[in-house]
């Protein structure tokens, strides 16, 4: 990671501040319909054990009970951290991350902040992130745009990874999830997983094969 004062001519944008007509206008980025790797990341094919499954519907009854009392925070440690938990997404090569700061110059701008939660790899700290994660408990007038959060974070880990692609990401708005990836100047937004419904199984098996992508990300490493 660079330090901050290399950055001392360039202009500066937190995460938080960053809306998608901002990131499309000055990054280029480009909004399409769907991408084969987000199509393929989608449909990647998983099993759910039993054990699995009733962790699942006991933290959806918990969500369902709670989640418009919740705040972000509660949100977080209540489901949102149980289910990556229950995926389990540590190792000695990557690990999960929660308000880690990263930041790249890209462009003409340092692009900095603390994603909720981040895979990358390293095992005590990040080093190069692979997923960032974004939520908001409302889905009525949240504070910023999760959307254009999680992919400002994606934009800092597509430098950060030396322009690697795709990058992974995900944001949350209340029970709903949308995953995206970023791939060069495109992005593609699935449309949203209730976890509410069963789709929180689908959720589930999207997130386990992100685990098998970033193992395949770190194995040479």
């Amino acid at each position: 990671m660079m330090k901050k004062d290399t950055f001392i001519s360039k202009k500066e944008k937190t995460f938080r501040e960053c809306t998608l007509d901002f990131l499309e206008d000055t990054f280029g980025l480009d909004q399409i319909k769907n991408l084969a790797s987000l199509t393929k990341w989608l449909n990647e094919e998983g099993t759910i054990s039993g054990h699995e499954e009733v962790q699942l519907k006991l933290l959806q009854e918990l969500l369902e009970f709670n989640v418009h009392d919740w705040n972000e925070q509660e949100l977080d440690m209540n489901f949102i951290g149980p289910v990556f938990s229950l995926v389990n997404f540590s190792s000695k090569k990557y690990n999960l991350f929660a308000e880690r700061s990263i930041e790249a110059e890209v462009g003409d701008w340092r692009l900095f902040g603390a994603p909720d939660n981040m895979i990358a790899s390293g095992r005590r700290k990040p080093k190069i992130p692979y997923f960032a994660f974004q939520e908001y408990k409302k889905h009525k007038d949240p504070k910023g745009d999760p959307a254009a959060q999680a992919l400002a974070a994606a934009l800092v880990a597509q430098t950060l990874n030396k322009n690697q692609t795709p990058i992974y990401g995900c944001y949350v708005i209340g029970h709903d999830w949308y995953f995206f990836i970023l791939e060069d100047k495109q992005f593609a937004v699935s449309r949203d997983y209730s976890a509410l419904s069963d789709e929180i199984f689908d959720i589930f098996r999207i997130l386990r094969a992100l685990k098998q992508i970033v193992i395949g990300f770190t194995s040479d490493n």
